[in-house]
């Protein structure tokens, strides 16, 4: 038996071995699996009062010229 059919049997075994831990973990991603429960927001409920408006700085009327 030379190396390389040697090198081709074990190959052949670890690809096998690689093929079934595929196989018995499942599939990759959502395919198979069940869907995920859809999470649904509450409605955004309209304050009843209006809000105040914010408050502002100091208004200057006059300017003295210096």
């Amino acid at each position: 038996m030379s190396s390389e059919s040697v090198g081709g049997i074990f190959g052949a075994i670890v690809a096998a071995v690689v093929l079934a831990v595929a196989v018995v973990f499942g599939p990759i991603g959502q395919y198979g699996k069940p869907p995920k429960p859809k999470v649904e927001a509450a409605p955004a409920m309209a304050p009843a009062v209006p809000a105040a408006p914010a408050p502002r700085g100091p208004v200057i009327r006059e300017v003295p010229n210096q």
